[in-house]
């Protein structure tokens, strides 16, 4: 195996990263194929660019294994990075998932308290759910938002995007911020439980750092906005 060395920040905007190569032979060493590896000095604009180089996987076959209108679970016969056969499962998400970040007036938000079937507990979350691909995600999220809490935003922002668990689903969510509220009757679905809590944004956020909110998708809209607040860009 090549040796491997730190890579320090360099002293004009570059950032020093590792980037595995093949370089050299690889050893085997506790059951894993070790490659070589070197440091490389990029701008940041070079790091996102680095997305566009050649997918290392090669698929060989696939076959269906599960499928229902939410989900679609894929078997694949690959060949990996480091050119090993091997299999993967791929969960296929039907509809996108969205998220509310809601703030009224006095900077107080609501959360929605219901048990997870997968997790087998209650959790504390935005308002969230999911909707088609083809539908306008905000369309989506104001729908969400007006089940669940009763809530209708004049003012939205997008506040992120990001995959839930790219290591297994392409599942991705979109994140919003919701403003100028106006209260009406929330209308849940009948498959629902819910309760709402209205409480100081603070709160939210100290429940995400003490680890009483652990959605992701909660988890990241919460300590966005907080630093949305800290940088002055939220008030």
């Amino acid at each position: 195996m090549g040796e491997i060395g730190l890579c320090e920040k360099g002293e004009t905007g570059f950032w020093s990263v590792i980037k595995h190569t093949n370089e050299k032979p690889s050893q085997l060493s506790g059951g894993f194929l070790l490659s070589s590896v070197k440091c490389i000095s990029v701008t940041l604009q070079d790091m996102f660019n680095m997305n566009q180089e050649e997918n290392p996987w090669k698929t060989l076959s696939s076959k269906f294994i599960y499928d229902n209108p939410w989900i679609q679970l894929t078997e694949f016969d690959v060949v990996n990075p480091g050119g090993g056969l091997g299999i993967y499962g791929k969960v296929h998400f039907k509809n996108r998932a969205v998220g509310v970040m809601v703030l009224d007036a006095q900077n107080n938000t609501y959360l929605v308290g219901q048990y997870r079937y997968t997790l087998d507990e209650y959790s504390w979350e935005i308002p969230e759910g999911g909707g088609p691909i083809g539908l306008d995600p905000l369309d989506s999220a104001k729908r969400e938002l007006l089940e669940e809490t009763g809530l209708v935003a004049n003012h939205w922002e997008l506040l992120l995007e990001m995959h839930l668990s790219n290591s297994v689903s392409d599942e991705l969510a979109i994140l919003y911020l919701a403003t100028e509220l106006t209260q009406l009757e929330p209308e849940p679905e009948e498959t629902e439980q819910l309760q709402i809590i209205k409480l100081p944004f603070d709160e939210a956020y100290q429940l995400v750092m003490d680890g009483k909110i652990k959605d992701s998708m909660s988890v990241a809209a919460i300590q966005k906005t907080k630093l949305l607040f800290l940088e002055g860009k939220l008030k």
